[in-house]
């Protein structure tokens, strides 16, 4: 794992590398992961979304890109805290850990470890720490932000029986209330939610209440995966959601979260994350294409659990 420096946007940033995938970490502000590359599928550039140096606030917040660290659930003031300050920064064998100053507003802290655990893995360990005066309830929100143009799978769990007395429900599907499932842009397939990120003219977003813990993102031949396993009976903010999507179109969020916690002063929630980058894989909007990453993905996480 090789570390160097770079700029982003006029401030301190970080290059962690491999032989086969780069990413660039703020440190002047965040924690944010910026830029997520493949060496080899190096013509499809950075995955995730860039905003312009210029971009305009929403809410006061600074968007910017890529993949940061929210506290659920959303709320106008509270979840929009700037990240403009410079971190703490300490430097790891295989990564960085970066520690945020304390939001004044919420008394939360927010702080993100980045680990390559692999020529094309990655770990990031999320923590909000309370240290504010009163308890918060807050889950902790991971989101990254891709860039438009390709296409995100959500495995759905495997199938059961009636005849053999499967007779539950496996899960719910949370939609907004700005979620409209008939549009193209919601690919419905027996064994997993296809989301055609050029078909969405205008904002879409659902949640899941169980899952296999894993969502991906293919574009110009480059797959991200993205895992947290799913906590059985815990309880997650917005009707039960472990894991949501969001696109408009121009990107998509691939946004998992941890259960609700009730965050007592001094406490901390930790969420972890891990990251597959895969080359050469067909594009799975087809159920052979998917069964394909499926299979991949399998193999991946079977040692993690």
């Amino acid at each position: 794992m090789k570390h160097s420096k770079t700029d982003y946007r006029g401030g301190e940033a970080l290059v962690l590398s491999t032989n086969a995938i780069e990413l660039v970490v703020t440190t002047a502000v965040g924690p944010r992961i910026v830029a997520l590359r493949s060496q080899a599928g190096a013509k499809a550039g950075n995955l995730f979304l860039e905003f312009p140096a210029d971009e305009k606030r929403y809410h006061g917040y600074y968007l910017r890109g890529g993949h940061r660290l929210w506290h659920s659930p959303e709320d106008i003031v509270r979840t929009y805290q700037p990240d403009d300050e410079p971190l703490a920064v300490k430097p790891l064998k295989t990564g960085v850990a970066l520690v945020q100053p304390t939001e004044g507003k919420t008394g939360l802290q927010k702080a993100m470890k980045i680990e390559l655990s692999g020529e094309r893995t990655v770990k990031i360990t999320h923590a909000l720490t309370n240290h504010g005066l009163w308890t918060v309830e807050t889950a902790a929100w991971a989101l990254t932000m891709l860039r438009g143009g390709g296409y995100g799978v959500l495995p759905l769990l495997p199938k059961g029986s009636h005849a053999d007395g499967d007779l539950l429900p496996g899960y719910s599907f949370v939609p907004w209330t700005y979620t409209d499932l008939s549009l193209p842009v919601w690919d419905m397939h027996r064994d997993f939610i296809g989301i055609d990120v050029k078909k969405a003219k205008q904002a879409q977003k659902f949640g899941i209440t169980n899952y296999p813990g894993w969502s991906a993102y293919w574009v110009d031949g480059v797959t991200l995966v993205k895992y947290a396993p799913v906590i059985k009976g815990a309880a997650y903010p917005d009707f039960g959601c472990p894991f949501e999507v969001f696109t408009n179109g121009e990107m998509i969020e691939l946004e998992t979260l941890s259960p609700l916690v009730k965050l007592e002063p001094g406490e901390t929630v930790f969420h972890t994350e891990h990251w597959a980058i895969l080359d050469g894989l067909a594009k799975p909007s087809t159920d052979v294409a998917f069964a394909a990453l499926a299979a991949a993905v399998g193999k991946w996480i079977k040692p993690l659990k």
